[in-house]
């Protein structure tokens, strides 16, 4: 019984050291490659198709009920005159909305636990599919009510985002084999396989135009606000190991 036992055992470490010695030897193998790491970077230059504006109305007054009241006032003002102007109700969304009690401070600037007045501040986002429209939509929004503009920016739509990135993607691509053709050509190889592709993270531009943010412009000003669209970069990177021989 014991004769079996001993025999089964070495049975078991033999094919035990054939598995490892498999193991072992495709790693082995694989360490065998030679590779050439190399990045590339793609840029796609465009013209946006979509702005995003925040509009603000901000009231203050002694009583929070008061201050409240007047606020939903002028913001459902705001978004009437959007809306009838063809702005549809799902590019309009409340980005925040705050109360803020404003203390008093005492004869030596410290601040006292007295509320001199609340602050209301309703944030409204709007999206505008027609860029061409953003300078009319600012006009618009400060007349029927809003007092700040906090954000500006022109973007890509979604459909957009894809269509340009694909481009940068095919670009940083080319730029990443074309630096590791002239590296394995100095070194007198040849790419024969792509061993390990990664993708960088998806950017999403936006072009800022900060020269209204936070001012208040008087209703019914004679000029429109001039806003210029200009244009945005799209990128994209990549990092590829090219197996060499």
């Amino acid at each position: 019984m014991r004769g079996k036992t001993a025999l089964l055992g070495i049975a078991l470490m033999v094919l035990c050291a054939a598995v490892i010695g498999n193991v072992t030897a495709e790693q082995s193998e694989e360490s065998r490659d030679k590779l050439i790491h190399v990045s590339g970077t793609g840029k796609v230059t465009t013209t946006p198709d979509q702005a995003v504006i925040v509009f603000a109305v901000e009231t203050e007054n002694a009583d929070a009920k008061v201050a409240q009241q007047q606020n939903a006032q002028r913001m459902d003002a705001v978004i009437n005159a959007l809306k009838n102007a063809g702005i549809p109700a799902k590019d309009i969304r409340t980005a925040g909305y705050n109360i803020i009690p404003v203390t008093e401070s005492d004869n030596r600037g410290l601040t006292t636990s007295k509320v001199k007045y609340y602050r209301v501040i309703n944030s409204l986002e709007v999206t505008l599919n027609d860029v061409n429209r953003a300078g009319e939509i600012v006009d618009l929004a400060i007349a029927n009510g809003a007092n700040r503009v906090d954000r500006f920016a022109f973007t890509l739509s979604d459909a957009r985002q894809q269509e340009f990135r694909s481009q940068a993607l095919n670009a940083a691509v080319a730029q990443a084999r074309g630096d590791a053709n002239v590296v394995a050509a100095a070194l007198g190889k040849t790419i024969v396989d792509v061993k390990d592709v990664s993708v960088g993270n998806n950017y999403v531009p936006m072009a800022y135009d900060s020269r209204y943010m936070n001012m208040e412009k008087a209703a019914g000003g004679a000029v429109p606000t001039p806003l210029e669209v200009g244009e945005i970069d799209v990128t994209a990177s990549v990092s590829i190991s090219y197996v060499i021989a």
